[in-house]
């Protein structure tokens, strides 16, 4: 993305932000500060799709792009994006099963069952084509959403983590700092009762590059709020203890390439090239991107990159 079509953007977003126009980039602008952002009208609705009841965001017109979310976060993370997608195109921002103000059933966390929760939604809207965009466990859906519907899948994004049961994931899956992966059970939901928000700092701060620029004060509120919610812990473990069960459905799936373009935006403190070379081995067309100087967070911790690379990619 050059420095122009950057500008271009970031004077389209603070045209409809008078009251933020005087700071000095995107970068400076929370994910609360820029929720204020007038344009197409984001709707808050639910569906009952594939058993379960989600709640999702919706704005705009025209061709579908989806956005998915990760864990200790819900569907709010993408509101810098989506005025500037909504002005061509009709986007989807669903909270997963499990978190947010969705529905928190006890099964169902497979990677390949969310997806068909989200391809469900996507039909029930009446869209038989999507753009789809993941982050962290978000980008797992939307994996296992382009594999087993490529000819209804225009684009795939997938943003910082990993997919399990692709190249040498286990590397990551056992890594020590990455512990939280296989804490789940009566045992840890006792230990982070009342406690949920210490639990969530681990990963806010821990998985940033710099812990001042990750999730703002007022999202960390919002998002430890989502998932106090009864069921909501529950489901996060949920999310983890499924990867066994996603390496198996993954390896499978892996077998037939995907053909759609596929952009993957990893930080450079993180995932970094692990997840481009595992996109590579599930698809043909892949465009790799290595965010400098930022950790998981790469909506929050690198706006100035992400948000243009994204809106020129899917639009």
């Amino acid at each position: 993305m050059t420095t122009i079509s950057f500008n271009i953007i970031r004077r389209q977003v603070l045209a409809t932000i008078p009251a933020l126009a005087a700071m000095a980039s995107l970068g400076s602008l929370t994910t609360s500060a820029v929720a204020a952002v007038t344009g197409p009208a984001i709707k808050d609705r639910y569906a009952t799709v594939n058993g379960v009841r989600l709640h999702y965001r919706i704005a705009g017109q025209g061709s579908a792009i989806v956005l998915l979310h990760g864990y200790a976060e819900t569907g709010h993370m993408w509101t810098p994006l989506i005025p500037l997608l909504a002005k061509n195109h009709t986007v989807i921002v669903p909270d997963l099963r499990g978190a947010g103000d969705s529905a928190k059933p006890t099964t169902g966390y497979d990677k390949k069952n969310m997806a068909v929760d989200i391809h469900e939604l996507v039909k029930s809207l009446g869209f038989d084509k999507v753009r789809i965009v993941g982050h962290d466990i978000g980008l797992m859906v939307a994996y296992a959403y382009a594999a087993q519907f490529p000819q209804e899948t225009e684009r795939l994004v997938l943003m910082d983590a990993f997919l399990p049961g692709i190249g040498n994931w286990q590397d990551v899956w056992l890594l020590r700092d990455l512990w939280h992966f296989h804490f789940t059970g009566p045992t840890a939901l006792a230990l982070v009762q009342g406690r949920e928000r210490i639990y969530f700092e681990h990963f806010w701060n821990d998985f940033a590059a710099d812990p001042k620029r990750s999730i703002p004060e007022a999202d960390r509120k919002l998002y430890a709020k989502a998932y106090v919610q009864p069921g909501g812990m529950q489901a996060g473990f949920a999310y983890f203890k499924n990867f066994e069960q996603d390496a198996k459905d993954f390896a499978a799936l892996s077998t037939n390439k995907l053909g759609m373009p596929v952009l993957v935006l990893t930080g450079e403190k993180a995932s970094g090239q692990v997840l481009i070379d595992q996109a590579k081995l599930v698809a043909t067309q892949v465009d790799g991107r290595i965010v400098p100087n930022a950790g998981h967070w790469l909506m929050e911790e690198a706006p100035k990159v992400v948000i243009p690379a994204l809106v020129e990619f899917l639009s």
